[in-house]
């Protein structure tokens, strides 16, 4: 196991470290390509990558991006809440990345079909990840297999529970199901960065220190099978 601990401040100082590493990666590679989060742990990446575009003009116009989950069925009432919504409001609209080069998963695209399209764009050279209250990452809950690709998932009731707040606060109004990227398409990236604040993560962060091998019930210890590991906590 190789996981590198990076201790913060706070959010903004996360963000800040976060988005210099994606910033040095496009410099040294012009088309690079990237597995992208949603959710508030990368929010200040993403407003720090949007602060260095505007004001240092790093070019995003060669770089791919593939999300790691999507909304299944989700009411138009609550359209915005989706995660190409969520991205282009939060990142795409503000940078020249060139939106036919983002994509995200759809049932079209369960089994290896969501793999093929990373792997003709080119190697992931960085996958960002947030962390659920139960270790799920992506919407990869307990249970899964460590080769699981991408596949649909029933969204656990903590998850929905967790997600509520973007729901007007009521579960019945969050989608049931996603389509997620699986454990094998994120460790088949390059380097991973995972970030993870709130003391409602701190439980997945210990299973993740202790763990000998992967355990399915906290989808977390798949990072323990991957060479290249950053962890972005905060002090």
């Amino acid at each position: 196991m190789s996981i590198k601990w990076i201790a913060c401040e706070n959010d903004i100082e996360i963000g800040s470290k976060v988005s210099e590493i994606f910033i040095e990666q496009i410099k040294t590679k012009p088309s690079s390509v990237f597995i992208l989060a949603t959710g508030s742990s990368p929010m200040a990446t993403y407003k720090a990558i949007i602060k260095d575009h505007l004001t240092n003009h790093t070019s995003w116009k060669q770089v791919t991006t593939f999300n790691l989950d999507e909304y299944l069925n989700i009411d138009q009432k609550y359209i915005h809440q989706s995660y190409r919504y969520f991205m282009d409001d939060n990142l795409f609209n503000h940078i020249n990345i060139d939106k036919k080069n983002t994509f995200f998963p759809n049932q079209s695209l369960i089994g290896d079909k969501y793999q093929q399209m990373m792997n003709h764009k080119g190697e992931v050279d960085i996958c960002l990840l947030g962390v659920g209250n139960n270790g799920h990452i992506a919407f990869n809950e307990p249970g899964t297999k460590i080769d699981a690709m991408t596949h649909v998932v029933d969204l656990t009731e903590s998850s929905r529970l967790a997600n509520s707040r973007f729901f007007d606060n009521d579960i019945n109004n969050v989608p049931k199901q996603a389509v997620t990227t699986g454990l094998k398409e994120i460790l088949n990236s390059k380097k991973i960065i995972l970030i993870a604040t709130g003391k409602n993560k701190k439980t997945a962060i210990e299973h993740l220190k202790t763990a000998k091998n992967f355990d399915e019930q906290w989808p977390i210890t798949a990072l323990t099978k991957h060479p290249d590991v950053i962890v972005f906590l905060q002090r």
